[in-house]
């Protein structure tokens, strides 16, 4: 059924087209990835839907009560608010009930024996259930936990631009929603989130619309693909790995469409040049339909990007680490570190946010120096470094004008000299764009030209922090063919587990206080053998000896008995708890003037609300399991 109707959509911006009457229709429970070139127009067309920006033609169809929950890409947080308050905001009600609630909590904690703080007390846990808030406050709870939030009283201005996303992402999940629009919602989040972040759209009751260059994440959680590809719209039925079987096909209609053109625009060229004796009308008519043919030209074929540059000859030694130590006040983010970095090396840095990964980039390109140890470079190094935030981009400069201050020619890798304005071409920057502002490009067209930029430099070794954010995912697949053939040394910094995957061939990995481990091999390889250890673990600690030596885990196939036994009493327990606090709040009202029965039911619902919490995310870690195991039943 559908719930959300899109008919012959318009958007331009400049003499660019976005849309061009586009239609599609939503339907529920529907799980679409829009994929694109950057600057084709995702973020707007999410924009557009989500009712932030105003399309110039066209309509969007829905109910009267249809509520959309949107995930900007960069979404902007009130710093004054608490992180509760942040998620709730606009629920006036709830969050006054909240605060006042904590607020009547202290005070009581403050003086105990105080029968008016007692009062005040039971009347504001009373107004927390009328307006639903014990319920709000534990979805938050539990969901905030995952992501990694452990205190929701925390203000928004406290928290790390990571932890901003998180709780923004936390906003998105919480708030009842028919359709949910995620603009890059991976971005920053380390692979443990990014899963469970998988599992819970799995059982996500509404509608979900994603944009995302995670192609694990998009193969996972999508059952439909939406492709935005010069102001039309392609509709492909399945998962990402569908996407791409339909799409061959489709270009390869597309050329051999393009190639019945061609000829036959031969022919008529022909036939024209040899003069051939007709009438006028008739020869009037043949030019006319030769210019036609010409106009026909088949737009589906993709462009390529072509980024195979020459790069400086690179001796033995590259980088010879030994010893260093970095710290930031109190905390050490590399603690006597030594490594060798030969030619032709491909390294993944992975670790979590904060850990020092890009520390370790900025010490290796010299741009700040350790506090002990020594770094030696060799001298035919030269360092290409793209950086996260490309702050030195002058919004200011015309496209061309900051390609050219990096070089006005190339050489390529078979030995041909071509100028800034051929790159800009083969980057999918047209003769007009490249005399267009840096400033009037999206997010993802800047950085592409960024990369641009520093493949011009001509280098030897590449030092990449997180590069794939915000590139789309045919510019992510061509900078990793480009890498395979890179006759360099490559270092990056990513979470994007299929980009390493495809790139890197062992990892170093910040386990934290500075220690920094190796692994030889890529990172899915990696993870597989954390979760096994994991496990291996929590067998351990179960006391099964006969399982905990094995180094290898078989796809489970169904649960424990303790687990199949959890599972079936579990709701029955939330449902029990939920029954308990409501009879707990009753207590309170009754209990009038008894001090010490306040008290002790006051401890019991403290801790009930705890136990129903930890039963919930329980019930959710269970539901997590089922369906793995039913994925792995169906294989």
């Amino acid at each position: 059924m559908s719930i959300l109707t899109v008919e012959n959509l318009v958007k331009t911006y400049g003499e660019k087209v976005l849309f061009n009457h586009i239609s599609f229709m939503i339907a529920e429970k529907q799980r679409i990835g829009l994929i694109g070139v950057n600057g084709t127009g995702k973020s707007t067309l999410l924009r557009v839907i989500a009712g932030k920006e105003k399309a110039e033609a066209g309509q969007i169809i829905h109910s009267n009560h249809f509520q959309i929950e949107f995930l900007s890409q960069h979404p902007e947080l009130n710093d004054e608010l608490t992180v509760f308050e942040q998620i709730y905001y606009g629920h006036s009600s709830l969050m006054l009930a909240m605060r006042e609630y904590e607020q009547a909590v202290l005070a009581l904690e403050a003086d105990p024996n105080n029968r008016m703080k007692q009062e005040y007390l039971m009347k504001m846990q009373q107004k927390m259930d009328e307006v639903g808030a014990w319920e709000a406050s534990t979805i938050a709870k539990t969901i905030l936990n995952r992501l990694g939030i452990k205190d929701m009283t925390q203000p928004i201005k406290a928290l790390s631009g990571g932890q901003k996303k998180r709780v923004a992402i936390a906003k998105a999940l919480i708030q009842p929603a028919d359709l949910l629009i995620l603009d890059e919602p991976t971005n920053h989040l380390d692979h443990e989130i990014i899963e469970w972040l998988e599992g819970y759209l799995a059982q996500y009751r509404g509608a979900l619309l994603v944009v995302t260059h995670d192609r694990y994440f998009l193969n996972r959680v999508t059952n439909r693909i939406f492709e935005l590809d010069h102001g039309e719209l392609y509709v492909y039925d399945g998962n990402y790995e569908v996407f791409l079987e339909k799409k061959a096909e489709r270009e390869e209609q597309a050329i051999v469409a393009e190639q019945k053109r061609q000829n036959l625009l031969r022919r008529e060229l022909a036939w024209l040049k040899r003069g051939a004796k007709a009438r006028t009308t008739k020869q009037k008519a043949r030019i006319q339909r030769v210019e036609q043919i010409q106009k026909e030209k088949n737009d589906t074929v993709n462009e390529e990007l072509d980024i195979v540059l020459g790069s400086n000859r690179l001796g033995k030694k590259v980088f010879v680490i030994e010893g260093i130590s970095k710290t930031f006040g109190t905390s050490t983010i590399i603690d006597d570190f030594s490594h060798i970095v030969v030619p032709n090396e491909r390294l993944g840095i992975v670790g979590p946010n904060g850990s020092g990964k890009s520390t370790l980039l900025n010490l290796l390109a010299g741009k700040i120096k350790p506090d002990r140890g020594l770094i030696d470079r060799g001298e035919t190094v030269k360092i290409g470094y793209y950086t996260q935030d490309h702050t030195e981009m002058d919004l200011n400069l015309r496209v061309i004008e900051y390609i050219k201050e990096a070089a006005e020619v190339v050489k390529t890798a078979d030995g041909q000299w071509i100028s800034a304005e051929q790159m800009l071409e083969r980057f999918l920057f047209s003769r007009d764009m490249q005399w267009a502002y840096i400033r009037k490009l999206s997010g993802g067209e800047r950085k592409r030209l960024y990369l641009l930029r520093v493949l011009m430099t001509e280098p030897n070794v590449l030092l990449l922090d997180e590069p794939t954010n915000d590139l789309d995912i045919e510019t992510l697949s061509i900078l990793e063919d480009y890498l395979d053939q890179f006759p360099g040394v490559v270092i990056t910094v990513s979470h994007d587990r299929y980009f390493l995957d495809r790139v890197v061939d062992h990892l170093l990995v910040f386990e934290g206080d500075g220690k920094i481990g190796r692994f030889e091999g890529n990172y899915s390889e990696y993870l597989t053998l954390q979760k096994q250890e994991k496990q291996q673990k929590q067998l351990m600690e179960e006391k099964q000896p006969s399982e905990s030596t094995k180094t290898v885990k078989e796809p489970r196939k169904k649960l424990s008995y303790k687990e199949q036994i959890e599972w079936e009493e579990i709701e029955d327990r939330i449902v029990t708890l939920e029954a308990r606090l409501q009879e707990l709040q009753k207590e309170l009202e009754q209990a009038g003037s008894n001090i010490e029965l306040v008290h002790q039911t006051y401890q019991e619902q403290q801790q009930v609300e705890k136990e129903l919490e930890e039963a919930i995310e329980r019930w959710t870690e269970l539901s997590l399991m089922i369906e793995e195991i039913e994925q792995n039943n169906r294989k």
